[in-house]
């Protein structure tokens, strides 16, 4: 029924544009025999709109894979270098949520590790919206940062990196089979804020998995069920992740390229000195506001992704 309702809706808008193209036409046709500039203001204003909308469903077509429309967890790993990784892993997570924010995506952050000084050694997000997955997986990467350090006394140039994962959140999928026989739990007591009852019970979550050595943590949540439930999403479609990367891998090996998640592969570089830009070395997209970038303004790096996936038959589109 969930499917039946979701391609009614689909029909419905393509039927609703091929309506009021109909009716532009009809439109265009007026103004063209009473000479009427109020129509042609109508007809253009009417024109601009149906380009706005076909530009939207354009990108509908584009995410079409299995899991496209779904949430989306997106994980954040500060790299090698302390403290100066930490406050970098920091700066993308207030990035990807002024992202949703100005996105109509709700954001909910599930799991945060802080760092010893400054930033946070890692978190997840939890963003919920249709097609979050959909448009996230275009940040799947490392991600690196060059600016001078606000750590370094002798303010010099640093290099830091942060790994982000994004996964969708499949709340139910019979295709991702986990075995409880080959998973571990562990039931710690949360730390960081979250008021008494979070501090005097052991309601966070860790979970293991034996075969691939996958570990997630929750311990936002009140309860102790509510962690766990939320730590096995996660799993899930880290799991699931996995998968994906595989196929991408033998995808690339048959085509002659060679793939290898590492450090030095990074897949956007943002600049803060000895000058101001954002790059992105799949799809060469940049931009020289890197402020902007910082506080939120993805868009346009994603939708390059997004039509170089087309270009590049992305197996995982």
């Amino acid at each position: 029924m969930q499917q039946m309702s979701m391609l009614r809706d689909q029909v419905d808008t393509w039927r609703g544009i091929e309506r009021r193209t109909r009716d532009a036409l009809d439109l265009l046709e007026m103004a063209a025999d009473e000479d009427e500039d109020s129509l042609l203001e109508e007809l253009t204003a009417e024109a601009n709109a149906l380009h706005e909308l076909l530009e939207k469903l354009e990108f509908q077509i584009i995410l079409s894979g299995k899991y496209d429309k779904e949430d989306a967890l997106l994980s954040i790993h500060a790299g090698a270098g302390g403290t100066e990784s930490q406050d970098w892993a920091e700066m993308l997570l207030r990035m990807y949520t002024r992202w949703a924010e100005a996105s109509g995506y709700k954001a909910a952050l599930v799991d945060q590790t802080l760092g010893e000084e400054a930033g946070i050694k890692s978190a997840t997000l939890e963003l919920s919206g249709d097609y979050a997955y959909g448009y996230l997986r275009a940040e799947r990467g490392v991600h690196r940062l060059v600016r001078i350090s606000p750590f370094d006394a002798s303010s010099r140039r640093h290099t830091s990196f942060a790994l982000v994962e994004v996964v969708p959140d499949i709340k139910t999928d019979i295709e991702i089979d986990i075995n409880p026989d080959e998973i571990e739990i562990d039931v710690y007591k949360s730390g960081g804020a979250g008021g008494q009852h979070v501090q005097k019970n052991s309601t966070a979550i860790r979970i293991k998995h034996l075969p691939t050595g996958l570990v997630v943590t929750c311990q936002n949540e009140r309860s102790q069920l509510q962690n766990k439930e939320m730590a096995m999403r996660i799993l899930r479609g880290r799991l699931y992740d996995m998968e994906l990367k595989k196929q991408e891998e033998e995808s690339a090996r048959l085509k002659g390229k060679h793939v290898e998640a590492g450090w030095g592969n990074q897949i956007r570089s943002y600049v803060l000195h000895p000058y101001k830009m954002v790059k992105d070395h799949r799809t060469d997209y940049e931009v020289g506001n890197a402020e902007a970038v910082l506080d939120g303004r993805l868009d346009d790096f994603i939708q390059a992704y997004l039509r170089y996936t087309i270009g590049e038959n992305d197996p995982v589109k």
